[in-house]
């Protein structure tokens, strides 16, 4: 080799830099802990119904296979010619496309560079070409229609050549900018990827140095005022001169912590209602660990009676207003009707945040509530005594694929840049394991079975029914949930036995649509006086809609149900300050 075509020495560098890296990337995908196949992909029963129905088809209808072929032909067929021809002109110039924008084709060279705008442009014919195969399938199972198609998106997604080096033109043209060093810089991101998760390639979506929970978010002031083997109760240090009478305890989800409501003073729930004036208690879960594999949905009912009784007797007070937010919703809806039941009226009110009680519609959670995932995910829980938080992160992630995986991974692999200092991220990644005996009885019993809007779901051997909640409830769903889809969140609460009922729509999703304080004016949300007599649809067709965040509509509702003003309640010193010690256990 001459002279002249030395590589670069920084170039020369970056790759011995790489091969080192390529050793502790294989080492540390070694530590993978072998799970159970049912929770890596769908059983063969789904591929056999989508090769059946693929065969019917062609039995039945060979016409119409035929057809598509002869189209996927044709299309990619005028693709070459147009672009052949085009470069034989000299002069390249990239045809209409009057597709919907995607971010992921941004780059000015999609549309100049022949051979960039060629590849996606032969990529969009072939994921027309698929999803349309898809949705031609004769099957006729409604699952099973859902569950093909919404795996034959995840493998358009994945296929997308942004994810490719050699088709990506931003990590091209940075790789050749930094003779290297964005390539290095990835690689060494995904090594510390794969090694903080023990073998599994996750990828972070924040930067995990960037925050202190308790320092700068989590800073709400408060005292650990009780400490159970299943929860801390924190209660917050008042700011007003006077408080309500009766309390309010809020039950966050045990997927994830709950400083979710407590990011920053800025945007903090739990500080915004303190200072409206009221007694706040919030529970922190502990975080399971193996041992809490036998840890099942009763406990946490016993939780939620446990923390009312600790409540009450703090405040001094027969009764209290109570909130549940997702899974903790649900598992409030279950505690209530138990209350109901037992003739104890403890509870004045109830308030739901993206709760769903009626799980007839999976929406895109279909997927994965069948039985062979379900299978799998019981088999790796009687196994590990937990359902890990790692495998949720990743279910949750694919249901966002291009915003959760792929488009932070191209960021973090292949362009080499750092994640990002962002709270929400930050406590997106913080993800909590749930108790293994906990996890199944909630996916058999209630997403599965649907068991506590039909037979009824059984605690203390007590069936339990959704027609059996009759306080006064408030229940806030958001517009863009996929998690909790508004329609579905509406259809449980239209259930509930309760002759005070408010439905409260914010815009955005499960989370943005909750954090959503007043003054930024970022998100609206609606309210109707329609009911819950004809619908979702009538219930939204009636609606007005009202700038600026839910939270004052719905502290007004909450203030009628919360007594007059007193002297406030100093928690005192107790077992330690907010934000406690649970929320600081890692999975």
């Amino acid at each position: 080799m001459g002279p002249g075509s030395r590589l670069p020495e920084q170039l020369v560098a970056n790759i011995e830099r790489i091969e080192t890296l390529t050793q502790r990337l294989i080492n540390a995908l070694a530590m993978r802990e072998p799970k159970n196949p049912g929770v890596e992909a769908p059983g063969p029963d789904l591929f056999t119904t989508a090769a059946s129905g693929w065969l019917k088809l062609l039995s039945e209808q060979p016409e119409k296979v035929l057809s598509q072929q002869v189209h996927y032909w044709g299309e990619t067929l005028r693709h070459f010619a147009e672009a052949q021809a085009a470069l034989a002109r000299g002069t390249f110039r990239a045809p209409p496309d009057d597709r919907p924008r995607d971010r992921r084709f941004s780059n000015p060279l999609w549309e100049s560079h022949p051979y960039f705008n060629f590849i996606k442009r032969q990529y969009q014919i072939n994921a027309e070409a698929m999803s349309k195969a898809a949705q031609d399938l004769g099957v006729h199972d409604m699952t099973d229609r859902r569950r093909i198609e919404w795996f034959t998106r995840q493998m358009i997604d994945m296929m997308a050549p942004t994810n490719f080096l050699a088709t990506n033109p931003d990590a091209l043209e940075k790789a050749v900018e930094t003779e290297g060093e964005s390539l290095v810089r990835g690689l060494e991101n995904l090594v510390r990827d794969v090694e903080r998760h023990g073998g599994e390639m996750i990828v972070s979506l924040a930067d995990r140095e960037a925050f202190q929970v308790g320092e700068d978010i989590g800073t709400t002031a408060g005292t650990v005022v009780a400490r159970t083997p299943l929860f801390e109760l924190i209660q917050y240090k008042p700011t007003t001169q006077q408080v309500h009478e009766t309390p309010l305890v809020i039950f966050p989800p045990w997927i994830n912590k709950f400083y979710i409501l407590d990011l920053k003073p800025q945007n903090s729930l739990i500080k915004w209602i303190v200072d409206q004036g009221y007694t706040l208690f919030v529970v922190a879960w502990k975080n399971p660990d193996t041992s809490y594999g036998d840890t099942g949905m009763e406990d946490y009912v016993s939780a939620y009676l446990d923390a009312m009784d600790r409540v009450l007797d703090l405040s001094d007070q027969p009764r209290l207003n109570v909130i549940g937010y997702c899974i903790a919703g649900t598992t409030l809806a279950l505690t209530l009707s138990l209350l109901k039941q037992r003739g104890d009226e403890r509870v004045k009110s109830a308030t739901f945040f993206t709760t769903l009680t009626d799980f007839s519609d999976q929406g895109e959670f279909t997927a994965f509530l069948q039985e062979d995932f379900v299978s799998g995910i019981e088999a790796e829980a009687s196994r590990t005594g937990v359902l890990s938080s790692q495998l949720m992160t990743r279910t949750f992630s694919f249901l966002r694929a291009n915003d959760l995986v792929w488009a932070p991974a191209i960021r973090s692999y292949m362009l080499g840049e750092a994640p990002p200092a962002f709270d929400l991220l930050f406590w997106n990644g913080d993800g909590t394991n749930l108790p293994g005996r906990m996890a199944i009885e909630y996916l058999r019993g209630l997403c599965q079975k649907n068991a506590f809007v039909g037979e009824g779901f059984k605690v203390f051997d007590q069936i339990l029914n959704v027609r059996d909640v009759t306080v006064p409830l408030c229940a806030i769903a958001c517009e863009a949930d996929h998690i909790a889809p508004a329609k579905d969140s509406w259809r449980g609460v239209s259930m509930m036995g309760s002759q005070d009922k408010t439905f409260i729509l914010s815009q955005s999703g499960h989370i943005a649509g909750i954090i959503n304080p007043p003054g930024k004016m970022k998100y609206g949300h609606y309210t109707s006086a329609a009911g819950f007599q004809k619908g979702f649809d009538a219930w939204r067709d009636a609606a007005d809609f009202h700038e600026g965040s839910w939270w004052p509509t719905w502290e007004k509702w909450l203030s009628r149900h919360s007594g007059r003003m007193i002297a406030t309640r100093d928690p005192g010193a107790g077992l330690g300050p907010a934000p406690g010690t649970y929320v600081h256990e890692t999975s």
